[in-house]
């Protein structure tokens, strides 16, 4: 049996673990939170390198992306530098492959009609494959990277604009405190009533990093599409109470739970047995056209009234 572990610097309250069968192979699949504490998850990882098939990186990225730039967070270094033996993904190329196929999936098969939609995502530069699957497909995208990373409360909506601010703010970014970027730890738990909100009534989808929506998700979000991942059945009741619409989560479900792309990108590597850093995006499409993931669709409200 293989086994794959998420070390997080999320909540641990979010911790979940669960034994599935993937095309005849046996995974126990599991995500320990460390509340913040780097520390703890550095720990953590040196006591299981060696013992555990593949490692996810959960509640911080190595990388920053946009276009053909990427940028390394700092932060994440010491992190990964302490799995000497067992590999450690944080879901960088299924945010390139599975995440632009989802939104192609439930879009070429009508399940929601993208063309015209406004979107709203939290930030490209952490979802740049789902932001170019939104442009592909008609959508009126805004992203809120200036939103949600740094609490500025300006509407990008423009890509090439995106770039060409990355290009001068990214450098500086990541190289701060990565928790100035991103809540962690208890912070997840949290919702903040803050003037953000309103940018979520202006729109039809609120798409990416579940921690960033939920942060400044207002009471009221009647009728409104959350395309994420990372979802607790907490989080779908609450959502549901809300009067979210539909919930899209591009990794599947397993037993109630969506994990993240860290975790599922380490899975797949344990499933294939390869060095992932010979790994292309290629490599990866070609698995996830063997493995036949398919985005969870979850009308949360009535489903005719959810029909779009």
């Amino acid at each position: 049996m293989k086994r794959v572990v998420s070390v997080s610097l999320g909540s641990s309250k979010r911790n979940h673990r669960v034994e599935v069968n993937i095309f005849g192979e046996d995974f126990i699949i599991e995500r320990i939170g460390t509340d913040g504490d780097r520390d703890k998850a550095i720990e953590l990882i040196k006591e299981l390198d060696g013992k555990i098939d593949a490692f996810g990186m959960g509640g911080i990225d190595i990388y920053l992306t946009c276009k053909d730039k990427r940028y390394i967070i700092k932060d994440s270094l010491p992190i990964k530098a302490a799995a000497k033996k067992t590999p450690m993904l944080d879901g960088t190329f299924l945010k390139d492959t599975l995440e632009r196929r989802a939104i192609r999936y439930i879009n070429e098969n009508n399940i929601i009609n993208l063309k015209g939609k406004k979107v709203l995502i939290t930030s490209a530069l952490d979802r740049y494959g789902m932001a170019e699957a939104f442009q592909e497909a008609g959508s009126n995208v805004v992203y809120g990277d200036a939103i949600f990373a740094l609490g500025i409360p300006i509407k990008i909506k423009s890509y090439n604009t995106l770039y060409n601010i990355a290009r001068i703010i990214a450098p500086i970014a990541v190289k701060m405190p990565f928790e100035m970027l991103y809540p962690t730890g208890q912070k997840q738990n949290k919702s903040v009533d803050s003037k953000f909100s309103k940018y979520y009534y202006e729109v039809d989808i609120i798409a990416g990093d579940f921690n960033y929506i939920k942060r400044y998700m207002p009471e009221n979000m009647e009728g409104k599409i959350i395309i994420t991942n990372t979802v607790t059945s907490y989080d779908i009741e609450d959502m549901k109470k809300r009067g979210v619409k539909i919930l899209v989560t591009t990794t599947p479900e397993f037993n109630g739970r969506s994990f993240g792309t860290n975790v599922m990108e380490a899975m797949i590597v344990a499933f294939l047995g390869k060095n992932p850093d010979e790994m292309t995006s290629e490599d990866f499409n070609k698995a996830l056209d063997t493995l036949e993931f398919k985005p969870r669709i979850e009308y949360l409200n009535d489903k005719e009234e959810a029909l779009v």
